[in-house]
């Protein structure tokens, strides 16, 4: 798939450079796609519980905005990632436009955790969680899958940091009620 794309990549081709049975393919994926899926969810999942790791220490909200941004730039530097969007972007449009996928709403569970965390130390802002992990996934969502056009004609590293400072203040706990509207 990473040299052919996978609208030109056959599960029979997948079978024999995985050394097994296209028999053995065919009854766990119907086709290319599902094995994509299979193969994105891993790699994402991998990439998000690697970004856990490293969170560091310090406040919950330190440790979301330092795992979200670390995942965020492990995502954009994905080689499956890049093959996708660089030869069938079309496959993601279901997951931004009609229906929120299984690595996606992992994500979530993995900033629902955190939020919950920061609201419990004080570090996060109050709110509703769902609705405020629904927005940081959607925030570092667009960060991955626009990141690499967005950021021509930027200094390297100022949309990650850029990142870095939003997310922070969209999770800060100050009293906004005293800032001038």
């Amino acid at each position: 798939m990473l040299e052919r794309g996978v609208r030109r990549t056959t599960l029979t081709e997948i079978a024999r450079r995985a050394g097994i049975s296209r028999m053995t393919l065919y009854r766990r994926y119907p086709d290319a796609t599902s094995v994509l899926t299979a193969l994105m969810t891993s790699e994402f999942l991998s990439i998000l519980h690697s970004a856990q790791d490293q969170a560091g220490s310090g406040s919950a909200r330190r440790r979301l905005v330092n795992a979200a941004t670390a995942a965020v730039r492990r995502l954009q530097e994905s080689p499956l990632l890049h093959r996708v969007l660089d030869a069938d972007a079309e496959l993601l449009v279901p997951y931004l436009v009609q229906r929120l996928g299984s690595t996606q709403l992992a994500a979530e569970h993995f900033l629902l955790e955190h939020l919950a965390e920061g609201h419990r130390d004080g570090s996060v802002r109050r709110g509703d969680p769902a609705a405020q992990a629904r927005t940081l996934l959607l925030l570092t969502q667009s960060f991955v899958i626009s990141g690499q056009p967005a950021a021509a004609g930027l200094a390297p590293g100022a949309l990650a940091a850029e990142l870095t400072e939003v997310l922070d203040a969209a999770l800060h706990p100050a009293d906004r009620r005293s800032e001038p509207t």
